[in-house]
């Protein structure tokens, strides 16, 4: 059963993931084996849905389109994502449960993920509502959706839905290790013509097999009209062709959970680069969003 909870005339879709994120905040390293006192607190996550819910609190008309179970972790996500401004397109899995990630996140705000992807893993083609794709919108597609062998025809079906509305498309690869496992070639593949890549310097290197991140996103151009790389620290960089750019991150910046800050750059160049498709404007304001996020606990808006 899809859930509708919002209107046909929006301006961004996003597809993908929606999760509960455990994030557990270590006082000091992990004592394998043994205790590590830490601040544990629960929050909405997921990648797609970060995305949403950063772009809906900018005021850009959002849609999240994805699957939950049956359960209460499920009515809360979409509560959650509704009361954050997002229009909510979602399929209700009678067996699976919603997503969930533990995180562990270290003093020094670094994050690793234990995911157990749930009805994540069981979004069908029949998930994706046709009607919210229509011309002059644009699609964000969650590289977890192609990455989950379950999922993977419906992200390729939002991908044709999107091309036959002739709508813009900017794809997230999301995870270096999946992006192994799958096949870097197939992603490639199944991304092809893309008008934007967003990745991180360690999805980009596993997606052409080299290290240096300018010369991964000048070798990425041949798949995608424009190409992001996000640094980290050291900002990102943008190539088009033989043009490039790039803007330094946010300085001052006390690092407390590296959880969600891509997800929140994406959302911030986003929001720019669809108005002004100017490349160091649309840099600064991914980096000055994900800023935002790294300065909190948790992978949303404050």
């Amino acid at each position: 059963m899809t859930v509708p909870q919002g209107t046909e005339t929006l301006d961004v879709i996003v597809v993908g993931d929606v999760m509960v994120d455990v994030l557990a905040a270590m006082n000091g390293p992990l004592n394998r084996g043994s205790d590590t006192p830490s601040t544990v607190t629960t929050a909405g996550g997921g990648s797609a849905a970060n995305v949403a819910s950063w772009l809906a609190g900018q005021g850009v008309p959002t849609s999240y389109v994805g699957r939950v179970g049956d359960d209460v972790l499920g009515r809360e996500s979409i509560a959650r994502l509704t009361r954050q401004g997002v229009a909510v397109w979602v399929t209700v899995d009678p067996e699976r449960p919603t997503g969930t990630c533990v995180v562990l996140v270290e003093p020094e705000g670094e994050r690793s993920m234990l995911p157990d992807a749930g009805a994540n893993a069981t979004m069908l083609p029949a998930d994706v509502p046709p009607t919210v794709f229509r011309p002059g919108a644009h699609l964000h597609l969650s590289g977890y959706t192609l990455l989950n062998e379950g999922s993977r025809e419906a992200g390729l079906t939002a991908l044709s839905l999107a091309a036959a509305a002739d709508m813009t498309v900017s794809v997230d690869p999301s995870s270096a290790a999946l992006l192994t496992a799958a096949g870097a070639a197939r992603f490639l593949e199944w991304t092809r013509g893309a008008d934007l890549l967003l990745a991180n310097e360690d999805e980009a290197a596993v997606l052409t097999g080299t290290p240096d991140p300018h010369q991964a996103a000048a070798q990425l151009g041949d798949t995608y009209r424009e190409v992001v790389v996000k640094l980290g620290a050291d900002g990102a960089l943008w190539q088009q062709g033989f043009i490039s750019a790039s803007a330094p991150a946010e300085r001052g910046v006390i690092v407390v959970d590296t959880t969600g800050a891509g997800d929140a750059f994406a959302a911030g160049f986003l929001a720019s680069w669809l108005l002004h498709p100017e490349p160091e404007s649309a840099l600064a304001a991914g980096n000055r969003l994900a800023a935002l996020a790294v300065a909190h606990v948790g992978a949303r808006p404050s």
